[in-house]
């Protein structure tokens, strides 16, 4: 099996942009490494050209008895403005089970437009360990996104078209929840109001915009476990309230099945492959930070029946992705991770520890001592989930050996494992040590008893009230009014033993952005509550988390363009 770099990569500098280093890749055929690589027949495969391609839905009815590979997740410490690599790590480990002989599969999130196009940039890795073709993920893929939109607005559609034509159901609206839906930034769009220019335009009323990755129509994409799972949580959509206070849902609109027939091909997990021709399923996009920031549940389940090993991803730090993960994802699904890896950088050690944007890529080593209380943290957290991580050290070429000795020390203290990591510059091989770490574990049998942090029948504020004080180190919640009646009236609907999605900043523990390391005694700002019924749970809005983000004051967007070729420039 031939897993290194193709001599053209292997011949461009580690600095050189990504999207330079993926063009140089010449990928296989998706079909023959589909074969070849998890023995899946042609006629399984929808392709979307030569490189892509979706598994259809009944060949994934056919996995459902093979026996179950090794699950390893791989989350981070809370995030910093440079990000921290998971999803580097995520592709690099994959890379290097393989090199290893161990037939494993890459499950990641789809990227949403709005980074792409705002900050953040792409999500398909970086450097010499990235999934291909990178341009196609990054923008359209194969449609999902689309199709999430799209329904996600039909349903806003039969909705003000059911008050239009007299509204039967006898919906107040003033009481309506759903939103419209768009995978870009664009904070205009937060509030704004429709149906103008009179009674043949709709009823006028306000109403507002979410991206596409906080849709809960993009959560239930995610937890269904087949067609029938997805058309029923569709249906139980909570859209508004009836005068007399009654839920009103998309069945009562009538509005699941035409849904279900938009995300029909949608709801087939995407397969890929990474630089080394690994196969990489990529389905789904929910964020970590404002929803349970998870891939799909179908994905995951095929990638478990046709390798030895998985290797999954959760959104932005432990404290969100990771919690998620186990207490919505696994608590849904029934699935168990085997094994769990943290990855951290020494310059977000140094940012976390006080050092500025400026000063962060020089050694430093009393501020990674400081910084090194939110690895801390994040390792306390996971362990109360039965988790202990392997701790992934993604360097870079400007980290110090004392610095990268002193963190392997600090950790050993903890009685955790530390690899020294660099699949952003040497792909699979970079990554060895990890993949030997790891298969040690999961070779060694016995897996971990992993638990929910909360029971399903604990009060809803309660769970929330858990996760502030056990995982965030705060000293209680701030609970407003409004959320407070909210949270009461879906105890009294019957939905008291959902478990709950934080929606709060990634960059820290707390509420406050700016508060970085490891902040103890803060309260937790819970100003709103929604109800997501179909998926399952029930978001608390917290702090000044937005829902639908904005652009920064120099949007990536400015950045792209095509080239006299045609090829796309600028996109990270």
């Amino acid at each position: 099996m031939n897993t290194s770099l193709t001599p053209l990569v292997e011949a461009l500098r580690p600095g050189s942009p990504d999207i330079e280093i993926a063009r140089a890749v010449a990928m296989r055929p998706i079909m023959s490494l589909a074969e070849e690589r998890l023995g899946i027949p042609h006629h399984a495969l929808i392709p979307f050209g030569h490189y892509k391609a979706k598994l259809s839905l009944d060949y994934l009815a056919t996995l459902a008895d093979r026996p179950q590979g090794k699950l390893v997740l791989v989350t981070a410490i809370s995030p910093t403005p440079a990000g921290e690599g998971k999803t580097t790590t995520s592709v690099g480990l994959g890379d290097a089970f393989n090199r290893l002989g161990m037939r494993t599969t890459t499950c990641l999130r789809e990227p949403s437009l709005g980074p792409c196009f705002g900050m953040k940039g792409g999500a398909t890795g970086g450097g010499r360990a990235q999934v291909v073709p990178m341009e196609d993920i990054n923008l359209h893929f194969n449609g999902d996104f689309h199709a999430v939109t799209s329904a996600h607005n039909l349903l806003a559609a039969l909705l003000d078209n059911h008050l239009h034509w007299g509204n039967a159901l006898d919906i107040d609206p003033h009481q309506i929840v759903w939103k419209r839906a768009i995978d870009i930034n664009d904070r205009a769009l937060r509030h704004i109001t429709i149906g103008l220019g009179g009674a043949a335009n709709g009823l006028p009323r306000e109403d507002g915009f979410d991206i596409t990755v906080a849709s809960e129509i993009m959560a239930i994409l995610c937890l269904a476990r087949d067609l029938g799972d997805l058309e029923n949580r569709l249906g139980r959509i909570i859209v508004a309230y009836s005068r007399d206070g009654s839920p009103v849902t998309a069945h009562d609109l009538g509005a699941a099945g035409a849904m279900a027939v938009l995300l029909k091909d949608a709801l087939q997990p995407n397969l890929v492959q990474s630089l080394e021709h690994n196969p990489a399923f990529i389905h789904g996009g929910p964020f970590g930070n404002i929803a349970h920031g998870c891939s799909s549940v179908m994905a995951t389940r095929a990638a478990l029946a046709l390798s030895d090993v998985v290797v999954t991803e959760a959104g932005f730090g432990a404290d969100l992705g990771a919690e998620k993960f186990i207490d919505i994802k696994c608590r849904q699904s029934g699935l168990s991770p085997d094994a769990a890896v943290l990855v951290c950088t020494l310059r977000a050690l140094r940012f976390h520890g006080g050092a500025d944007k400026t000063s962060w890529g020089m050694p430093n080593p009393e501020a990674m001592r400081q910084g090194f209380g939110n690895l801390r943290r994040h390792v306390d957290n996971l362990q109360r989930f039965g988790l202990s991580p392997i701790v992934a050290i993604n360097t870079f070429d400007s980290d110090s050996r004392e610095e990268i000795d002193l963190l392997q020390s600090m950790c050993a203290e903890l009685g955790i494992q530390a690899v020294e990591t660099s699949h952003w510059a040497h792909g699979g091989a970079g990554a060895m040590e990890l993949a030997k770490a790891l298969s040690e574990r999961l070779e060694a049998g016995g897996a971990p008893h992993v638990r929910c942090l909360y029971p399903d029948m604990l009060p809803l504020i309660d769970k929330i009230r858990t996760l502030a004080t056990e995982l965030y180190g705060a000293a209680d919640i701030a609970l407003h009014p409004a959320a407070a009646r909210r949270l009461q009236d879906f105890e009294e609907m019957g939905y008291g033993d959902l478990p709950v999605c934080i929606a709060k900043t990634q960059y820290s523990f707390s509420c406050d952005p700016q508060a970085r390391g490891a902040p103890e005694g803060h309260r937790l700002d819970v100003r709103e509550v929604r109800l997501s019924a179909g998926a399952g749970f029930v978001v608390a809005v917290c702090g000044d988390i937005m829902t639908m983000p904005g652009l920064p004051r120099q949007p990536a967007a400015m950045r792209m363009g095509l080239d006299d070729q045609g090829h796309v420039v600028g996109l990270a």
